[in-house]
């Protein structure tokens, strides 16, 4: 049976406390073990009752809250400065990091991946969407001794966080007064002409360079991304003047673009006639040369020939010259027999094509004696046959 189970007195002797009780055991008294530790913890803090445990309880808690606060988060892409007492301890990187609590050390962070802008020349304002001039930085004296009106825009991140913190006490202020110094230095040795045309990336280029070195030896932990030109004009007093001359001088350079476009068209035209004409030179030269050879040849063979048959060569070389000359002229062939005259026609018209065959004119029919005295005159006439051949 189960101790607690009522029963006779035999299950008395089962109950562990009863027991106890009887032995007169007594066990340890929780509230007594709280008591005597709330004595040692006054007395050890130098009180006395519940009111010095109060203040020391409190003291500890405040002390574990102040070790607590010395926790900080460093986020991705800043760097933690930590300082003891003002002067540098180190640098963290992102993540969960402990200090030394207030006042002892302190954390100083700093954004290292952003990019920041710093304007020479002019001041933005980007809730009003405009823009004021600074003369004072924009005016600049070029090499060749004229005024421009020139603006840019520095763009910058931190690249070393210690340095930045402690060896600049205004780094924007810094960094506008070098970019305006570097600025100065680069237009002063370019011209003005250069400066305003081709130049504008040069220049941007070297005072980037420029700036860069300037901020490294004043070791202001800054990198210099970029430097852009925003303007670069004349002053508004001599613009209209200035424009005028840029005007003329960009009529300069079309007129010398145009001239040099009507000279590389004319000029390779010209020698190419000239080589065609001295071709065409060569190749007559060559074709009388030629023919006279030919010539030549050919009287003395014909002489030959003529020394062996006078009469026959005579007689051919007369037809073969009669041929020549009637071969390209319009030839009429008349039948003179009957001894009459020929009546006019206009036989140049009636004469056919040179490749057309051979056609016979018919004889005009007999006039009669009401035709006109010029009709008269020619009365009798014989008719005639007329043989027109190309």
């Amino acid at each position: 049976m189960a101790w607690n189970v009522p029963g006779g007195n035999g299950d008395k002797d089962k109950d562990p406390w009863s027991a106890r009780k009887r032995s007169g055991a007594a066990g340890p008294d929780l509230d007594q073990l709280v008591r005597n530790l709330q004595r040692r913890v006054a007395a050890a803090l130098g009180g006395r009752g519940g009111s010095g445990f109060g203040l020391g309880l409190i003291i500890i808690v405040a002390v574990v809250l102040w070790l607590l606060s010395g926790f900080y988060i460093v986020q991705q892409g800043e760097r933690g400065v930590v300082l003891r007492f003002g002067a540098l301890s180190k640098v963290t990187e992102g993540g969960l990091h402990w200090h030394l609590p207030y006042p002892i050390e302190t954390v100083e962070k700093v954004n290292v991946e952003k990019v920041s802008t710093v304007e020479i020349g002019y001041r933005s304002n980007p809730a009003r969407n405009t823009k004021s001039k600074v003369p004072r930085e924009a005016l600049m004296i070029t090499g060749d001794e004229n005024i421009i009106d020139i603006e840019f825009a520095v763009q910058y991140r931190i690249k070393d966080a210690a340095h930045y913190l402690f060896n600049v006490r205004d780094p924007e202020a810094t960094i506008a007064q070098a970019t305006e110094s570097a600025v100065r230095e680069i237009v002063g040795k370019s011209t003005l002409d250069f400066a305003l045309t081709e130049g504008r990336d040069a220049i941007s280029r070297d005072a980037r360079e420029l700036l860069q070195r300037i901020l490294d030896r004043y070791e202001t932990g800054i990198h210099v991304v970029t430097v852009e030109t925003q303007k670069a004009q004349p002053p508004n007093e001599v613009k209209p003047a200035f424009d005028d001359a840029v005007k003329a001088r960009e009529d300069e350079q079309r007129l010398k673009n145009e001239a040099e476009a009507y000279a590389n068209d004319v000029i390779p035209r010209a020698r190419g006639a000239a080589a065609r004409l001295l071709e065409e030179a060569e190749a007559y030269k060559a074709s009388v040369i030629a023919r006279a050879e030919g010539d030549a040849r050919r009287f003395i063979q014909i002489a030959r020939e003529y020394q062996k048959a006078p009469d026959v060569t005579r007689e051919r070389l007369y037809i073969e010259a009669m041929e020549q000359v009637l071969s390209n002229s319009t030839k009429i062939y008349i039948d003179q027999k009957s001894g009459n005259n020929l009546l006019y026609l206009p036989v140049d018209r009636l004469a056919p094509r040179a490749n057309a065959p051979l056609t016979t004119v018919a004889p005009p029919a007999p006039e009669t004696e009401s035709v006109g005295p010029l009709r008269e005159s020619n009365r009798g006439r014989a008719d005639a046959r007329r043989r027109v051949q190309p």
